[in-house]
């Protein structure tokens, strides 16, 4: 049974549905205005959870050829064939997907719904489908995948505006995504290599890759900091430096020595960030807030 839950869970690709259903509540929690009911917040949780899925699930129907060049990939389950390659799995796909905008709308509004359905579009076909075997560029716009999510929070509060600290979270969102892989993609450039995927470090090397990280990062940080201008407090302020100035920190030490090992560490720098930050605007905005 726990075999078959961690197949799932990894092709689901529920570690990172779980970080962008996270970033939905943050998207809520800094959004003023009256929230709605606990339940309705739990389904348009579970909702987006469940979009990033049904994304990451197609990723992989999509990918099997390029997974099976990937050293880091090739034990995924349509490679192995621990699971069928069958048109079965695009009908259960595009029933979650179509299930959790129908949830997202009916627990909160239409325009949740479609920050949902977004969310797992961009991933799902404009970044894999259409971009990740043509542009470095992939991941760039791929970004706008979790910013869908930070404004699909924000709309079940205020469907009819947009407030600046959700606007600013959906930014850093977008500007997080890319140093986040492209560490990993410095870390494992080979198998980019291999399976002819033009990540930024396969295009311009290790080196000038790391350095397009720390700008990345740089600008991340400051967008970060943003919010605390328009509302947050003294407690999101210091997340935002501490959990900035670390992924800051261990950027530069991959510029210095571009490697894997730098690589991920800074990978995981970058998530340590994030979390960092979600977690201390949702607490500020309910407890300080």
């Amino acid at each position: 049974m726990s075999t078959r839950l961690a197949l799932f869970f990894d092709l689901f690709k529920l570690r990172i549905g779980l970080v962008i259903g996270f970033t939905a509540l943050a998207g809520l929690a800094v959004t003023p205005g009256p929230g709605p009911a606990a339940w309705r917040v739990a389904l348009l949780a579970l909702a987006v959870v469940v979009s990033s899925a049904a994304a990451g699930a197609f990723n992989q129907y999509v990918e099997r050829d390029l997974d099976a060049r990937m050293t880091r990939t090739r034990g995924r389950p349509f490679v192995t064939g621990r699971l069928a390659h069958s048109r079965r799995w695009l009908a259960l796909i595009g029933l979650m997907c179509g299930g959790s905008v129908i949830v997202a709308s009916l627990a909160t509004n239409a325009l949740a719904g479609l920050y949902t359905f977004l969310g797992a579009f961009v991933y799902g076909v404009v970044y894999t489908v259409w971009l990740k075997r043509r542009t470095w560029l992939n991941i760039v716009i791929g970004g706008l995948a979790g910013s869908f999510a930070v404004l699909a929070g924000a709309a079940a509060v205020a469907p009819a505006r947009l407030d600046a600290v959700p606007l600013w979270l959906a930014i850093v969102l977008f500007l997080w995504t890319p140093p986040h892989f492209w560490s990993l993609a410095i870390a494992f450039r080979k198998d980019y290599e291999a399976a002819g995927v033009p990540m930024l470090p396969v295009v311009v090397g290790d080196a000038k890759s790391a350095r397009a990280i720390f700008a990345s990062a740089i600008l991340l940080v400051l967008a970060s900091i943003v919010p605390a201008w328009y509302g947050l407090s003294w407690l999101y302020l210091i997340a935002a430096i501490g959990g900035g100035g670390y992924f800051l920190h261990r950027s530069a030490l991959m510029v210095l020595d571009p490697c894997p090992r730098t690589a991920m560490a800074n990978f995981h720098a970058s998530l340590l960030q994030l979390t960092v930050l979600l977690v201390a605007a949702i607490v500020d905005a309910a407890v300080l807030g």
